[in-house]
């Protein structure tokens, strides 16, 4: 009765390992990069958030302006001290350096500001047009059976051969034609 029992055990584990290396998975691969650069979204949202760091780098220029003035006339207060002046001189000139530094300070305030702004948009602009991209290859992956998707232009993929490449079918997938962008060369 053992040995019975013994040989099914054998039997079932040979028909599930026979059953497992049969089912070989299927794997794929794609250029992220080369499909968001032939995004039609990605153009307009370049051009959106560089309207925006333009903005930002503006304000800072004038802010900048300002504070090149004030030490130009800190400057030129500075150069009229003499013995007889000297104590009135000498407090406008403390009040002058203190609004410098004040104004320094607001500069720096609003540049930190800035890069945040800056990193907040480009999150807005950016993470649909990426989901976007994801959903389309996940699609296009489960249309075709594939187990796996390598992204081959992320680190990690030393060397990949075989495989299919899903770049076309994904593009069709988001409507995106030869006539809508000119693929870049590899």
């Amino acid at each position: 009765m053992k040995n019975v029992v013994k040989v099914a055990v054998v039997a079932v584990g040979l028909f599930l390992t026979g059953t497992t290396v049969n089912a070989q998975q299927k794997f794929a691969h794609i250029n992220s990069a080369e499909l968001l650069q032939l995004m039609p979204e990605v153009k307009t949202a370049d051009a959106t958030f560089q309207t925006f760091q333009k903005q930002k780098q503006t304000a800072l220029e004038l802010m900048n302006t300002e504070r090149e003035k004030k030490i130009v006339a800190y400057q030129e207060k500075a150069k009229t001290v003499s013995e007889a002046n000297k104590a009135t001189v000498g407090k406008e000139l403390e009040t002058m350096g203190a609004e410098i530094q004040d104004f320094e300070k607001r500069m720096q305030e609003t540049q930190q500001k800035a890069q945040q702004e800056l990193g907040a948009k480009q999150s807005e602009l950016y993470q649909p047009i990426y989901q976007k991209a994801e959903t389309a290859i996940k699609a296009v992956a489960k249309e075709k059976g594939y187990a796996y998707v390598f992204d081959i232009s992320q680190p990690g993929v030393v060397y990949f051969d075989g495989g299919d490449d899903i770049l076309n079918v994904v593009k069709t997938k988001l409507g995106i034609t030869a006539t809508t962008a000119a693929a870049p060369k590899k």
